[in-house]
């Protein structure tokens, strides 16, 4: 049945075009790499390309999950990966001299360590090509296992994220039953407590039916395990045969929403806007910033005379404020 909500202006957006938006698509097309830009049907998808920016997904089109919002395919691999992925990834990458990239994947259940080990042969062979990129990962929950989390963590991420997707409350049915709202929070926790040198970050969506008190719950929860960094979006119905619209978030109340995130939760930066998605290109330079940042911390520490006082995050923040300014 279609959805009888209509869409309103601020989210009508113009087709994808450009330049380098055709040339990122047909390479991507040649070496059998698929973005979830395509994939999932991303409204940003012009706007990021354009820019040389693109979330490739790895370990396949097919998942093993069947969220109802999202427009994946969903079936069994049966075990099947692209052994020649990881340097299809850095070639390309290298290629391009992006200074920041997203990889994401599909869920791999039928794989004994969810594809974790396959994952981080793919970060490592980006960071193989060039050390000082940024590579943020989008990541299944492994099913809360905790091994397949360190063996993606051991390749060195620089920005953890695991989506919760909504309210605890609309968990089931907008995830698969596999998934689980706290499954996903002691997973970002887990991040932090063993590297707190990475970032961790998570993302909302709004429309399904949620309540404010309850978006506002989900929020404080992701605080409270020590989630970095916020997204929140407005769910669009990729078919009929997914999930419904149950309403439209004004770009009015989404910064209201980023106040509460930034100035009365405490979240490092929080991206929020009807067409935000949780691989935003408008989050990447401040990510590009706070990654920088937090190098140069680390460098502090390990270079600092024994007995010498850190470098904090925020004074580092304000000398790199200045250099820009």
């Amino acid at each position: 049945m279609p959805n009888p909500l209509r869409k309103p202006e601020w989210l009508k957006i113009r087709p994808p075009q450009g330049e380098r938006y055709v040339a990122l698509k047909n390479v991507s097309k040649t070496l059998g790499l698929a973005t979830v830009c395509e994939e999932a049907r991303c409204p940003n998808i012009g706007e990021c390309w354009a820019g040389g920016t693109a979330t490739f997904m790895v370990m396949g089109e097919v998942c093993t999950r069947g969220c109802r919002f999202c427009a994946v395919k969903t079936g069994n691999p049966n075990g099947w990966l692209d052994h020649e992925e990881p340097q299809k990834l850095a070639d390309v990458i290298a290629k391009a001299r992006w200074e920041y990239v997203v990889l994401t994947s599909v869920d791999r259940d039928d794989l004994p360590d969810g594809g974790a080990a396959h994952f981080a042969r793919c970060v490592s062979a980006i960071k193989a090509v060039n050390p000082e990129i940024i590579v943020e990962v989008l990541i299944p929950d492994f099913q809360g296992h905790e091994e397949p989390l360190k063996t993606l963590l051991a390749s060195n991420p620089d920005v953890v994220a695991q989506n919760i997707e909504t309210v605890e409350r609309l968990t089931h049915p907008v995830r698969d039953r596999r998934a689980g709202y706290q499954q996903t929070m002691t997973l970002l926790q887990r991040v932090k407590a063993w590297r707190p040198d990475i970032f961790t970050k998570s993302s909302i969506m709004l429309g399904l039916g949620e309540a404010d008190e309850e978006v506002r719950q989900c929020m404080t929860d992701l605080r409270a395990h020590d989630v970095d960094i916020l997204t929140l979006g407005q769910y669009l119905q990729p078919t009929h045969k997914h999930l419904p619209v149950q309403g439209f978030v004004t770009p009015e109340k989404f910064k209201e929403w980023q106040a509460v995130a930034e100035e009365e939760l405490g979240f490092l930066y929080c991206a929020s806007g009807p067409l935000v998605r949780s691989s935003y290109r408008a989050g990447e330079f401040f990510m590009k910033n706070a990654v920088a940042v937090r190098r140069a911390e680390h460098l502090a520490l390990s270079t600092a005379p024994q007995g010498q006082a850190p470098i904090d995050f925020d004074t580092v923040s304000r000398l790199k404020e200045t250099e820009n300014g």
